[in-house]
């Protein structure tokens, strides 16, 4: 049955074609035959995908629709919205998952047959899974977590909104833990629009996998609205929960899209020991985000998954809940958490938040859903460890040893990427320790070049180190410039300022020797930036003469392969970003697991980044070589009897190259690689533009390193002078 409800953008049109949107509009007004808008508006109208891919076949502007595309193209598409079709899609992946002949059963036939059969089918999956519902009114209170989550504000009890139309009834759980998914408002007429999408996500399921099929549409909804989101990297979710440590009860009450609980639950789609008894609990102000937490989980592990929608201070699903470990990405700087409507809340056992203080809210709100001796790991805003409105709670936190470490992450860890944010760990204390002490610990250090985030492997090994050997021992020696501990007394002064950076001792200086190693090393790098300056160019025919070709015409004819980064593979392999093109670096990111095949890199292939409008190509060498190709990168592997690869790099980083082939956005710009254009050139001519393309390669990394370098001598100075190893004569 055809998708005539789908409807797709020219952007959308574009992206399907391989085309920029320019192309679109000149289809539009060249072919009387184009399909006409059935949505949109004047500026932005819409078409229905199925006219759309007809005319494209039609007109052998496109052989097959990818079936990735086609599918994400329903979602975007989808009568009730986005969100509402990744929960739905979400429903059948766990159909699948969990009851793969069922969904064989249900799917034969027509759409109204299975329209019909569906939500008996799902009860049978979702029961075990979330737990039961019954009808029942709506809680007082429960506006939404109202910082940085997305969604429509929601009552306390009530788990995922059903579409519009379908809410008469809302939903209150018969158990503690509470289910999520308004998944059993898929049916009836929600269920016949929804088929197209079904049966397309279950072909997905078939080429991905279900569990791998549901993270790439919803890493797809993510990246197309970044706003709307706030999101917990990957590697920082690992860290935090390896610091809280093997748990049989998680619960995170500002879940976002479950990255945390995702980290604290052991991988695999297939029951393993290690989550016999895992119960994972997560709350959300944001109904769609809870929803999409669920089924991510119940994809993820075979854990028991309670997730519930509403204000996590206002209006706890949870409240009784006494968990092995809390891990927590609340939203910062929050007015309006409830100060006024919570005065006398029981949580509050080290002290009444002031207004300015929600962080303090919600470290509260963890320890009071821990059991004793429990560990919770909240991620918090810098100013939190020193503003003068909360001493008092900071200081009962360390009086009674609920506070253990307070951690300062690089630069680049989590949004906002620009503050070096903290990680608190606290564990609720079954006795007040005789001598506490408290760790403090600085990882600054390790932040890595460029936009390329922090150097992840050195933050975990020195923050691991540290907190075990203190966690084990209740005491940990100076390690000059990471980390130390310190008895409470002495923290326990007028501001209470826990900020590590004003307590640990400094990092060992250079000293003049290692000062002079490295200005040797700028003097060499400066020589050779010398020798390497290019000299003035002998006169050569233009562009405007030579005959040219696109990167599209070059793919097409077999003189080169074009691939796109993933979101994940199979093996844990080193991962080339865009900011490792970027800044010329070294392969610094990860991938997560999965069965699909990642794009490796070979000696040869030209690498070049699609977003941020920068002129910028990278040819693969021996060091760089075997990674993982990242998200927003494309590569070119050339045949070498064709196409010269500097040859090919070089002319690829044309500004006016980049700027013809370039689509522009309000707030970011895409290069359609396919449109870049380069010179028809016999191969011995390559050779010789590729030759000195290649020697402003050479001299570009020079000037790089010695930037460096001259940094790291400045500073050196600075803190040399200022610490008295260095002499000023």
């Amino acid at each position: 049955m055809q998708d005539n409800a789908t409807e797709v953008t020219a952007a959308g049109i574009a992206r399907l074609a391989g085309v920029g949107r320019a192309a679109v509009s000149n289809w539009r007004r060249r072919h009387a035959d184009f399909p006409k808008p059935v949505g949109g508006t004047e500026t932005s109208p819409s078409f229905a995908l199925a006219e759309v891919e007809g005319w494209l076949r039609a007109h052998s502007k496109l052989a097959e629709v990818p079936l990735r595309e086609r599918v994400w193209q329903q979602v975007v598409g989808h009568p009730e919205g986005p969100v509402t079709a990744l929960t739905h899609a979400g429903c059948a992946l766990l159909l699948i998952h969990d009851r793969p002949t069922l969904w064989l059963e249900v799917s034969a036939g027509s759409d109204e047959r299975l329209a019909a059969m569906l939500p008996e089918a799902l009860d049978q999956v979702l029961t075990p899974r979330f737990g039961t519902v019954r009808p029942g009114r709506r809680s007082r209170g429960g506006r939404a977590n109202a910082a940085a989550r997305a969604g429509t504000p929601t009552g306390t009890s009530t788990a995922v909104n059903p579409p519009a139309g379908d809410r008469a009834t809302p939903t209150v759980h018969t158990e503690p833990a509470v289910n999520t998914p308004a998944l059993q408002n898929l049916s009836g007429p929600a269920a016949l629009a929804s088929a197209p999408l079904l049966r397309g996500t279950a072909e997905l399921a078939a080429e991905l996998g279900a569990r791998q099929a549901f993270e790439f549409l919803l890493g797809r909804h993510l990246d197309a609205n970044p706003r709307q989101y706030t999101l917990t990297p990957a590697d920082l979710a690992d860290l935090m929960a390896d610091l809280a440590g093997p748990a049989r009860t998680v619960l995170d009450p500002a879940c976002g899209t479950g990255a945390l609980l995702r980290a604290a639950a052991p991988d695999g789609p297939a029951p393993r020991p290690e989550q016999d008894g895992l119960r994972l609990h997560a709350q959300d102000g944001a109904p769609d985000l809870a929803a999409l937490t669920a089924l991510r989980l119940a994809l993820h592990t075979r854990a028991t998954v309670r997730a519930a929608a509403g204000d996590t201070l206002r209006a706890d699903a949870f409240p009784d809940l006494r968990a092995d470990a809390v891990l927590c990405h609340p939203p910062f700087n929050e007015r309006n958490w409830g100060h006024d409507e919570l005065a006398y809340d029981a949580r509050w056992e080290y002290g009444f938040p002031a207004r300015t203080e929600s962080e303090m809210a919600w470290v509260q709100h963890a320890l009071a859903r821990l059991r004793d001796d429990g560990t919770a790991v909240l991620l918090m805003p810098p100013a939190a460890a020193s503003r003068r409105s909360g001493r008092r709670i900071r200081a009962d936190l360390l009086r009674r040893g609920a506070l253990r470490a307070v951690i300062a992450l690089p630069a680049g860890a989590a949004p906002p990427y620009s503050i070096p944010l903290h990680l608190w760990v606290l564990r609720r204390p079954g006795k007040a320790p005789a001598q506490p002490e408290v760790l403090l610990a600085d990882a600054g250090q390790f932040t890595g070049e460029g936009r390329g985030g922090p150097d992840w492997r050195a933050v975990r090994d020195a923050v691991l180190g540290a907190w075990r050997d203190f966690d084990r021992a209740g005491h940990l020696d100076e390690r000059p410039g990471l980390a130390r501990s310190l008895p409470v007394i002495e923290l326990l002064d007028d501001d209470v300022d826990l900020a590590p950076a004003r307590h640990l001792p400094p990092p060992a200086a250079d000293g003049p020797g290692r000062l002079t190693d490295v200005r040797e090393r700028l003097g060499e790098t400066l020589r050779l930036t010398a020798d390497l300056t290019p000299v003035a160019a002998d006169s050569a025919q233009t562009a405007s003469r030579w005959p040219l070709t696109t990167v599209g015409e070059l793919a097409r004819g077999g003189a080169l392969l074009l691939r796109s980064g993933g979101n994940s593979g199979r093996a844990r392999v080193p991962v080339l970003t865009d900011h490792d093109v970027l800044a010329g670096t070294t392969p610094s990111g990860t991938l997560p697991e999965s069965d699909e095949e990642p794009v490796l890199t070979e000696p040869g292939d030209v690498v070049v980044p699609v977003l941020g409008g920068g002129s910028v190509a990278r040819v693969v060498d021996d060091a760089t070589a075997g990674a993982a190709l990242g998200r927003n990168l494309v590569l070119l592997r050339p045949d070498p009897a064709a196409l010269d690869p500097w040859f090919l790099a070089g002319f690829l980083r044309g500004t006016a190259n980049n700027r013809q082939a370039s689509s522009y956005a309000s707030t970011a710009t895409r290069l359609d690689v396919r449109r870049l254009q380069l010179p028809r050139l016999p191969l011995d001519a390559q050779l010789r533009y590729g030759d000195r393309f290649r020697a402003l390669d050479e001299f570009e990394r020079a000037l790089r390193l010695a930037g460096r370098l001259g940094e790291q001598l400045v500073r050196g100075m600075y803190d040399g002078l200022t610490d008295g190893s260095v002499a000023p004569d």
